[in-house]
């Protein structure tokens, strides 16, 4: 799959180069599976929800629930909380942040697709994927081997040793500077 990007003179290509799907346990959770994509042999996007819609399998972006700050100590809350999780004090139940149609928004997606063509290319890839593994689990019944998604935490071993110098270099770099510049302050303050 390949989606392109218009920004303005240039665009910008990318293919989606693996999908893994993983099965959930209870066939009676709306959860049907998470999944992982990558993309170009080099970006994961993990933590892709397949969740049994009224009109299908929905893919749902990864996401964090949003927080607030309690106005008595600034704890951080998440948006439901009743009451702060450091104070005790009574929050507000209805502060949630609300959507175009009047909802409470309690969670934001971590990534996304910005346009609607990534996004209808992105979910038939996932779909697929998943269709092709609810066919897998049917067709080897009990020697079915679910995905394993271990090996995308692993470093991969062909990291770029010139792009860990620069790291390395431009950490030195700003030690350097905040040294000297506590030096110059300490200098300031005694003349």
């Amino acid at each position: 799959m390949q989606s392109e990007r218009s920004d303005g003179a240039h665009h910008v290509r990318f293919s989606i180069t693996e999908v893994r799907v993983k099965l959930t346990e209870d066939p009676r959770n709306k959860l049907r599976a998470y999944a992982s994509v990558t993309i170009d042999d080099a970006f994961v996007i993990r933590d892709l929800k397949i969740i049994d819609g009224a009109k299908g399998p929905f893919v749902a972006m990864p996401s964090r629930k949003l927080s607030d700050h309690c106005p008595r100590c600034q704890h951080k809350n998440h948006m439901r909380a009743r009451y702060c999780n450091q104070c005790g004090g009574e929050l507000d139940g209805d502060r949630a942040p609300r959507d175009g149609r009047g909802r409470a928004r309690l969670y934001a997606d971590l990534a996304h697709p910005i346009n609607s063509n990534t996004r209808i290319e992105l979910h038939k890839a996932v779909v697929r994927a998943y269709q092709e593994e609810v066919e897998a689990q049917r067709s080897a019944g009990s020697n079915y081997q679910p995905k394993d998604f271990d090996d995308l935490d692993v470093l991969s071993e062909s990291i770029d040793a010139e792009y860990l110098d620069e790291l390395a270099r431009r950490q030195e770099e700003r030690e350097r500077r905040r040294r000297e510049q506590a030096a110059a302050g300490e200098a300031g303050a005694g003349a």
